[in-house]
């Protein structure tokens, strides 16, 4: 059985409902598996990646506001840059928001950022040889701050709720499992 006998829903037409520079909203009319009519929206947006900075048994992160959810939040850099690779990306986003140089740059995978909602996946990456340089923040990244904290304290920071995105937690989960 391939991909489209899988499929257990059927698209009759698509539509963009909103755009702008960096996400567009469609909405399809589809038919259910038993027949049934329906729509599906869902936001079409870039693929991004995202830097685990490794350094000394603990990692860098950053926290800034974010305003879909009005409070402060950590993580682990991320973002999308315009550059030729997902390695070129990955050292862009990091150099722009920590200031930090990786040496070496180490593929970890790809994750669906929200399969039910998004279109978006991340792609992750973990950084070391790190040397510190000038950061290079976008004028939405102007209240960002940066911090290194070790593992043990970036598992705590998860446990308390500190770290609340969803991205750093399951790419720090893939990392675990691909040490």
């Amino acid at each position: 059985m391939d991909d489209q006998q899988r499929r257990a829903i059927t698209t009759i037409s698509t539509r963009e409902v909103y755009r702008n520079a960096w996400m567009s909203v469609i909405e399809d009319e589809i038919v259910l598996p038993d027949g049934t009519p329906g729509i599906y929206g869902y936001v079409q947006r870039a693929d991004f990646v995202l830097v685990i900075p490794e350094e000394n048994g603990g990692f860098h992160l950053v926290e800034e506001y974010r305003y879909p959810i009005k409070r402060r939040s950590w993580s682990f850099p991320q973002g999308s840059a315009v550059a030729p690779t997902r390695d070129d990306e990955a050292r862009t986003e990091l150099a722009e928001e920590t200031g930090l140089r990786a040496e070496e740059l180490r593929f970890l995978g790809r994750l669906d950022n929200s399969h039910g909602l998004s279109t978006q996946s991340m792609h992750v990456f973990v950084a070391t040889g790190l040397t510190p340089g000038e950061t290079a923040r976008e004028a939405t990244e102007q209240d960002m701050r940066q911090k290194w904290v070790s593992r043990a304290d970036f598992e705590q920071m998860i446990l308390r709720g500190d770290v609340t995105d969803a991205s750093s937690v399951a790419a720090y989960g893939l990392y675990q499992m691909r040490l």
